[in-house]
């Protein structure tokens, strides 16, 4: 019987098996961020295990109140710095050359096909894209993964979805993956991974793909997986040159984490986007999902571009095009975070934080403040937001907040508008 891309990096990891449906996984990245790792690190000390397996394999990151906003925040990435400093832990990016996690540690190589990750945080699935096992986990689990380098994870089933067609313009992949979720429900893929397959993935960019698997959580998923090939290849190339003889070398290599042709499946679902509009949220879970156009006229009183979702370089592009020229409307407030310094430079260099600017946006560092109501936007009781972001709780950016989830285009298009409106990228 043939195995999918999960069941193999479970092969190539399983170092034991205590009960059935159950296995121990070496793990080769454990990523930190200063919210969830702080409780894990100081139970550690307490316990007298303030130790860590490996400093290379462990990554670290202050993003989400960055700078601190007060003394508790403070405390969260002093304990952080100062445990990475006490270890010789590489890499870690503190304030100014930080970033949003699951955008800095793909953006820096750290993530590679056949890969298993965990970190303490619900969309580290993201990192799913490059064909990697990446899950989110608890406090005693990270604790278990920063001391030992190992982790317990149920076998999980997997739902294949394959996704065909080419995407009308102005679709995206953020489209996608809410169209994916409303089918599912929040709990359709729950102790799922969800492999996204097909020739409208195979066209996507890595930052696309990384969308797609980003928001797996949002319909329960544990991890969402691309399958690695030359588009994967290409976006590590710099860092994995010295490994291989070549590009296709590196292919062959990661090939062999490629589901079986006779692999077995809990479900395979089949989806043709060549209609798809674009969508977006319009309660207080993800899979509340309506098209854009049957929700044009809703007033928001923000617009939010940025996060792990959709915070990348091509998504400031999408909505830079959409934004030059216009004015936002003067009923909302806008602003945008570019996911990274490199990808802040980069959109300074090609302009694009002047059209942000010249349309009336706030430009911030790179942080994850507004998209879990931290700082750097929250919503007064009342308010909504058009947002970039990948969940929509009550509350979810500020107390009595609404969210409305969608892609950049739609979101730069409805700041101009002052209400939910598709974007004039989107060609029926």
């Amino acid at each position: 019987m043939g195995k999918t891309t999960v069941q193999k990096i479970f092969d190539a990891h399983r170092i034991d098996s205590p009960a059935e449906g159950v296995s121990i996984l070496s793990l080769d990245r454990v990523f930190c961020h200063e919210i969830t790792t702080p409780i894990a690190l100081n139970d550690l000390v307490a316990i007298g295990k303030d130790r860590v397996f490996d400093p290379s394999k462990i990554k670290a990151v202050i993003d989400h109140v960055t700078p601190a906003k007060d003394s508790k925040t403070a405390e969260q990435g002093k304990t952080l710095r100062d445990w990475a400093r006490r270890h010789n832990i590489p890499d870690f990016f503190d304030i100014g050359a930080n970033g949003v996690c699951h955008a800095i540690f793909p953006e820096k190589g750290f993530v590679r096909p056949g890969f298993t990750v965990i970190m303490g945080d619900s969309h580290t699935c993201t990192h799913g894209a490059f064909g990697a096992f990446a899950a989110g986990v608890g406090t005693t689990d990270l604790e278990v993964g920063i001391l030992k380098g190992v982790c317990s994870m149920r076998d999980p089933e997997t739902i294949k979805i394959n996704i065909n067609g080419k995407l009308p313009e102005g679709v995206y992949a953020k489209d996608v993956i809410l169209y994916v979720i409303k089918m599912l429900t929040v709990n359709g893929a729950t102790d799922r991974v969800i492999e996204f397959a097909g020739e409208t993935v195979a066209a996507m960019s890595m930052e696309s793909r990384m969308t797609l698997c980003n928001m797996a959580i949002e319909a329960g998923g544990t991890c969402g997986i691309c399958y690695p090939d030359m588009v994967t290849v290409d976006y590590l190339w710099d860092f994995i040159k010295d490994e291989f003889a070549s590009k296709e070398a590196a292919l062959a290599e990661y090939s062999k984490f490629l589901p079986d042709a006779d692999a077995v499946y809990e479900k395979v679902i089949d989806i043709n986007v060549a209609e798809l509009e674009p969508m977006v949220t319009f309660g207080y879970k993800p899979d509340q999902v309506k098209t854009v156009a049957e929700m044009t006229g809703t007033p928001v009183n923000q617009i939010y571009i940025g996060s792990c979702t959709n915070g990348r370089i091509e998504d400031l592009r999408v909505a830079a095009s959409v934004l030059k020229g216009n004015k936002i409307s003067p009923n909302v407030r806008a602003i945008v975070s570019p996911a990274t310094p490199k990808i802040y430079k980069q959109a300074l260099a090609e302009g694009i934080i002047e059209i942000f600017m010249e349309a009336g946006f706030c430009v911030t560092n790179p942080t994850c403040g507004a998209c879990l109501g931290m700082s750097n936007g929250v919503l007064a009781n009342g308010e909504s937001c058009a947002s970039t972001t990948n969940r929509n709780f009550n509350g979810r950016m500020g107390k009595g907040g609404m969210v409305h989830l969608m892609s950049p285009a739609s979101a730069a298009a409805t700041a101009i508008a002052g209400v939910i409106t598709n974007s004039p990228l989107y060609k029926k």
